[in-house]
């Protein structure tokens, strides 16, 4: 339970590939779930890597740009707020000279599959959900959560460490197509 660090104790030097998808708490601007993970993950061996799944929430409104995972952050929410701190918590675990963890963090958008509630817009259109108008429409990212699996796996394995890498589908959609 990573709401109450306690319990966690006896988990200590057990994982030597950690994948971590919890989210943060709803409220508050710091992630104190994964800062109870990386205590644990420093009282014994470290893992060889560690894998954090973001969000490309944390970018802010790009107003339709391209986004590089070199771009700055700009996380306007305090959802997005909560994410950065815990992407610097994690690298910050990566960068210790005492441990040799390869930190890798995934910046995930909108996860779909046909099996997720509301996994797909055939749902929203059964339900009647509204649709916007051409005019304010927007680009977004998206991928299957199959293919967010496999990226989860091969950052475990084979991720460079202390990269941010955007895990979406190769496709240029705006909301409404979608």
């Amino acid at each position: 339970n990573l709401d109450a660090p306690t319990s966690l104790q006896r988990l200590a030097g057990w994982a030597t590939r950690v994948l971590h998808l919890a989210p943060p708490p709803l409220q508050g601007c710091t992630d104190p779930r994964t800062l109870a993970l990386i205590r644990l993950l420093m009282c014994r061996s470290a893992p060889r890597s560690v894998v954090y799944g973001s969000t490309s929430g944390v970018y802010g409104d790009c107003a339709g740009a391209w986004v590089a995972e070199s771009r700055t952050v700009n996380p306007i929410t305090p959802r997005a707020q909560r994410r950065v701190d815990a992407e610097a918590r994690v690298r910050h675990l990566g960068r210790l000279r005492s441990s040799a963890v390869r930190v890798s963090v995934l910046r995930i958008p909108g996860i779909y599959a046909p099996d997720r509630e509301g996994g797909t817009p055939r749902e929203r259109l059964l339900r009647g959900t509204p649709v916007l108008q051409t005019a304010d429409d927007v680009y977004t990212n998206h991928i299957h959560a199959d293919d967010l699996a496999r990226a989860c796996v091969l950052a475990l394995w084979r991720g460079s460490g202390q990269r941010n890498i955007n895990v979406c589908d190769d496709t240029e959609l705006k909301m409404g197509d979608y």
